[in-house]
């Protein structure tokens, strides 16, 4: 065996420096080999400023004599070929830098690291998993992300449940205990906070070292392919944090990787994020680009990762540290990029931008000049509605605008509506306790803004604790307060939550034509003096509509007249104020007739019963059976009989 066996292609490393080498996960980090009756394990790391590399570990002692690289070409790809089946082995490269200076870094393209506060790679072979999610694949190609229901559950895998003992859930565990969680609270996606190796339990991965080694705190590569096949089986999609934006800048990690600044910026002014501490990417290196673009693509087919919420976005559209915003055009090269790229591989993959800037066409597809994602974070709205619900009820009237001003917008893009992670911790409070009031208030508050979430136009995000009302804010070092389902108002709203879900996932008014006007239409957006709102969310079907009605204020009214766009009977399909949920039951039980007498700019109007701190939902009646008796008992008693003369 010559060392040329194993070499780089000039190909390989053409494309790679180019910038286009998508599959660099292949070349780079540790692989092992066979040829012919021998066992081999070749490592290649790209060290463009290094002077010598070696490599070291618990296999040589550290001492990397014995274990010199081949410098491949003169642009900075080094290799070494060793004998052997060295996987489960640890190591770390020793890079002699041009000024002499000695570093031990861990592998930039190792597939897995050692548990913290450890810091070496480990060879690790990701072969051998049998998937069974191809029916999830192929249900996935038949469907329309933008006119499908999407509400994600968004989980930090350490602190959603933790074992008796403190310890964290291997990623087995979490499948068993959370895939059943999900799928009861009636959830489409999960998300989960970073996953990629990171040296610190409070940065909760949004500070990574090893992008593609998934972290060990929780188990290995193969238990999270469990966890992902698990979730898919059960037609749940898994959509992860990722960062391609900036790292941390620990010692072992990729900050001066070689000596020298490899993969940030050399202008000390473009590559230091102060906000974070971190060092940001230099997105104008081709070499960077093939790096993170493959690790798009790592995830998505060694993991069968179904989307991506791409951190911080507006920190790669412009320049760090700079006044006025100046666009950073190897920034959105490579956002449009990256797009197109994993858009090819898998046409329903969610690319999701954690974006709070107002930059156009960011769900616009590359070839008609946007950044090609598939979604955006409407972090406006999520201020606007946090802002709004906080101030006390009697004072809103003079923020009324808060409520109305996301409609300016909302089709201007694919939007996904967050209640995230970054809402409830240092000291936000979480949402319950953001609602002014006592008790029952802060509860029947919490059950509005939620009602109402699921009926603006956008699909949904909502971080794990909220649906049953967790009273502290995140505690990202505890699981979250499960003794809370021992109180009735807090088992009472996530039986709220749920019914909330189910409704809006059979109704396709929610979602079908969220991304565009066509999908909704004010009745009242002028009420400032009782803080309620009326509109119509619509389906594609010409009678397919339903009526929203928001108070947010404190007192209920009786006889409260809505202009409606048909004449005809409505029913209450969601009163968030029902005794089940904890409210007051200010209830509208029966059947409403609306006249056809014009009103609200509406050829109709309906008198209806209107709760305080509520939401209803009421729906046009079109089957006969729903008209007689008010469609319960006799529908009831039509299907007992039914069974009964089966049963004979």
């Amino acid at each position: 065996m010559t060392l040329k066996t194993y070499l780089p292609t000039e190909l390989q490393l053409y494309l790679f420096h180019e910038g286009t080498l998508f599959e660099s996960y292949k070349l780079f980090g540790a692989h092992i080999f066979k040829e012919e009756d021998r066992t081999y394990t070749r490592f290649c790391v790209w060290a463009p400023h290094a002077k010598a590399v070696s490599l070291v570990g618990d296999f040589n002692n550290w001492n990397g004599n014995g274990c010199i690289f081949h410098k491949v070409n003169k642009e900075g790809v080094w290799a070494l070929v060793l004998e052997g089946n060295l996987e489960g082995y640890i190591y770390k490269y020793e890079i002699i830098s041009r000024s002499g200076e000695r570093l031990l870094k861990a592998d930039p393209y190792g597939f897995y690291s050692e548990l913290r506060p450890s810091t070496a790679s480990v060879v690790y072979s990701l072969d051998g998993f049998e998937w069974k999610d191809q029916g999830w694949k192929k249900k996935k190609l038949r469907k329309s992300v933008v006119s499908e229901p999407t509400i994600i559950y968004e989980i930090h895998a350490g602190s959603w449940r933790k074992n008796p003992d403190g310890s964290f859930l291997t990623y087995r565990e979490l499948a068993d205990q959370l895939i059943p969680y999900v799928l009861d609270g009636g959830f489409t996606h999960v998300e989960l906070l970073p996953l990629v190796e990171h040296p610190l339990d409070v940065s909760w991965g949004y500070q990574g070292v090893g992008y593609y080694s998934l972290t060990s705190r929780y188990g290995s590569p193969h238990d999270f392919m469990y966890f992902v096949d698990q979730c898919h089986q059960n037609g749940i999609g898994v959509i992860l944090d990722w960062v391609p934006g900036h790292f941390c800048k620990d010692s072992h990690g990729l900050y001066r990787f070689d000596g020298d600044y490899t993969y940030e910026y050399m202008a000390k002014d473009d590559r230091e994020n102060h906000v974070w501490g971190t060092a940001n990417f230099d997105l104008g290196k081709k070499e960077v680009h093939s790096f993170l673009i493959s690790n798009a693509l790592f995830w998505m087919r060694y993991y069968h990762i179904d989307g991506f919420r791409v951190d911080a976005v507006s920190n790669i559209i412009f320049w760090p540290n700079s006044d006025g915003q100046h666009v950073n055009m190897f920034g959105l090269d490579f956002l449009k990029n990256l797009n197109q790229i994993v858009l090819q591989e898998d046409s329903g993959i969610l690319m999701i931008a954690e974006d709070s800037t107002d930059w156009p066409k960011v769900t616009v597809p590359v070839e008609q000049g946007g950044l090609g994602f598939s979604f955006k974070w409407n972090m406006g709205w999520m201020n606007d509605m946090l802002t709004y619900m906080e101030t006390e009820p009697d004072l809103r009237s003079s923020m009324h605008n808060k409520v109305t001003f996301s409609f300016l917008y909302a089709f201007s893009e694919n939007f996904i509506l967050p209640f995230s992670h970054d809402e409830v911790v240092h000291g936000k409070k979480s949402l319950l306790n953001k609602m002014p009031g006592d008790y029952w208030r802060k509860f029947a508050q919490l059950r509005l803004l939620l009602g109402y979430m699921m009926a603006h136009p956008g699909k949904k995000l909502l971080f794990m604790g909220t649906e049953f009302g967790q009273f502290a804010e995140w505690k990202d070092k505890e699981e979250l307060d499960w003794n809370l389902f021992d109180y009735d108002m807090h088992k009472k709203i996530h039986v709220f939550s749920k019914q909330l879900v189910k409704i809006y996932k059979r109704s396709k008014p929610f979602y079908e034509l969220d991304h565009t006007f066509e999908g909704f239409e004010w009745i009242d957006a002028n009420n400032t003096d009782q803080s309620i709102f009326s509109f119509i969310r619509k389906g594609s079907g010409i009678d397919d509509f339903l009526i929203i009605v928001c108070n947010f204020g404190e007192y209920p009214y009786e006889n409260y007249k809505v202009g409606v766009p048909k004449d005809g009977v409505y029913r209450e399909i969601l009163n968030s104020d029902a005794e089940i949920f904890g409210g007051a039951n200010h209830l509208n039980k029966k059947l409403l007739k609306s006249i056809s007498k014009p009103y609200h700019g509406k050829p109709c109007q309906l008198e209806m019963t209107i709760p305080p701190f509520g939401i209803t939902v009421l729906r046009p009646v079109k089957k006969r059976k729903e008209l007689e008796n008010d469609g319960k008992e006799k529908v009831r008693r039509h299907a007992v009989g039914r069974r009964k003369r089966q049963q004979t």
